[in-house]
């Protein structure tokens, strides 16, 4: 068996063929709608057990843990409002003018009424503060699933379909976080295995993805020992071998003396392993997928091999950039400045990757929650840059890739030095993604490297 063919094993016949013989009359029985019926039932489990360790933990932030009743209560509140909108959504052509046009909008008003109501209001009752906060803790992850289900609602595509068949997406069984990896219901359909050979395929797929997450976290490993020092067992193994390199984060915060070349090591070692990261945790994820029959697209594949800052993005944290996309950049797209071709992209990638990116962001975090602003602008006045640099790298590598489309296409030089372009420029940004250091230190940091700090 060649290379080529041992990585693509999920594909060759004989190793579907003997999968199919492995799992017998198995793959024949799950057809799309028992499995669909599967994880419907899985999701039932689901949007019970995570909001329980979801809100036993949130002491730390809101100062008290929800008690038994008030969980109870919380999951019902959510299961009323993912109830409210399916209706929405099934009667989508009887709906008022106004909420047909902007569904989303409504979706989110509804998201912002709650918050009005829990910024403004201090019940006596212990009880019912804590279902105001339980629900708003919560809310953020259905919100972008739900808009999913709207999307097909206003394509026409609701007709034939069940609560079942939009609730497993809803509290998915194969976990993630509150970007919808798989996205709505259109997508997991149009990726869906019809028959037992193309489960056998998906299900070889996912396997694969294992593998590959599991690669992933040892090369993450690696890297946290033998580069950054950190005590785990990789670098034990090897005799507590390591390069000592302090990351980017801790040297901003607290600067040490380091040769120069380490500074440079660092900030690249930390984008690889926030890649091997999202790598080893999205392959799991979209592993799962794979494994109930949807041969969805990667989350994270092979960014660090893209030669353009948009190719990268659309690599790096797929399921996200989706999100940003169908939630922000077309709407923007498809409704402004359409006698401007070069402002309508410019508004649409900053309505995206710069307003939507931050959006997202924030309803998620207690400081928003509680409504504490200035604890909120310290800890995200760093991402407005950042941000920023996003976008605006992103609407012009969109111009220049438009451009070089007419030319030849670039040697093996260019194309590295255009690799290690895009490497650098993320490498920078990512100094202002998170944290709580000051943008003078930020930049003292990215100036130091050239020996101008």
């Amino acid at each position: 068996m060649t290379w080529d063919e041992l990585r693509h094993f999920h594909r060759q016949p004989a190793t579907i063929a003997f999968w199919r013989r492995l799992l017998g009359p198995v793959l024949p029985w799950l057809t799309p709608g028992r499995r669909r019926l599967l994880l419907a039932l899985g999701a039932v489990v689901i949007a019970i057990t995570d909001p329980w360790k979801e809100l036993r933990s949130i002491r730390k932030d809101f100062g008290f843990t929800p008690d038994h009743l008030a969980i109870l209560l919380i999951v019902e509140a959510l299961f009323a409002f993912v109830w409210v909108w399916y209706q929405a959504a099934r009667r989508f052509a009887s709906l008022p003018g106004f909420v047909k046009r902007h569904p989303q909008l409504c979706l989110h008003g509804c998201f912002w009424a709650w918050m009005i109501l829990l910024w403004n209001t201090a019940p006596s009752s212990v009880l019912v503060r804590t279902t105001l906060v339980g629900c708003t803790v919560l809310l953020p992850f259905l919100l972008w699933r739900l808009g999913f289900m709207l999307f097909t609602a206003q394509r026409g595509k609701m007709a034939g379909t069940t609560f079942a068949d939009h609730w497993f997406y809803l509290w998915p069984v194969w976990g993630g976080s509150s970007v919808p990896y798989g996205k709505g219901l259109d997508y997991l359909k149009a990726c869906e295995a019809k028959d037992d050979e193309a489960l056998a395929r998906s299900q070889l797929a996912g396997i694969k993805l294992f593998l590959l997450a599991a690669l992933c976290g040892l090369g993450k490993g690696l890297m946290d020992g033998l580069v950054f020092g950190e005590d785990n067992a990789y670098r034990r193994a090897l005799g507590g071998l390591t390069l000592g390199v302090a990351g980017a984060s801790d040297m901003i915060a607290s600067p040490v003396d380091q040769p120069l070349w380490k500074s440079w090591l660092s900030i690249y070692c930390e984008l690889f392993r926030l890649v091997l990261a999202w790598g080893s945790k999205g392959h799991l994820v979209i592993g799962y997928l794979r494994l109930g029959g949807f041969n969805v697209f990667r989350n994270t594949y092979k960014p660090l091999l893209a030669e353009t800052i948009v190719e990268f993005w659309n690599r790096y944290y797929y399921y996200f950039k989706e999100l940003l996309v169908n939630f922000f950049f077309f709407p923007t797209f498809t409704r402004h400045f359409k006698q401007s071709p070069r402002w309508r992209v410019f508004t649409a990638v900053f309505a995206a990757a710069f307003f939507g990116n931050m959006y997202y962001h924030v309803i998620k975090v207690p400081s928003f929650m509680l409504g504490n602003w200035a604890k909120l602008w310290a800890e995200f006045n760093p991402r407005l840059l950042y941000c920023f640099a996003l976008a605006l790298g992103i609407f012009i590598s969109m111009q220049r890739e438009q451009r070089r489309a007419k030319s030849a296409a670039r040697g093996p030089g260019r194309r590295a030095l255009a690799i290690f372009g895009v490497w650098t420029f993320f490498a920078f940004i990512h100094l202002w993604a998170k944290g709580s250091m000051t943008h003078a230190q930020r930049f003292h940091f990215l100036l130091g490297l050239f020996g101008l700090g």
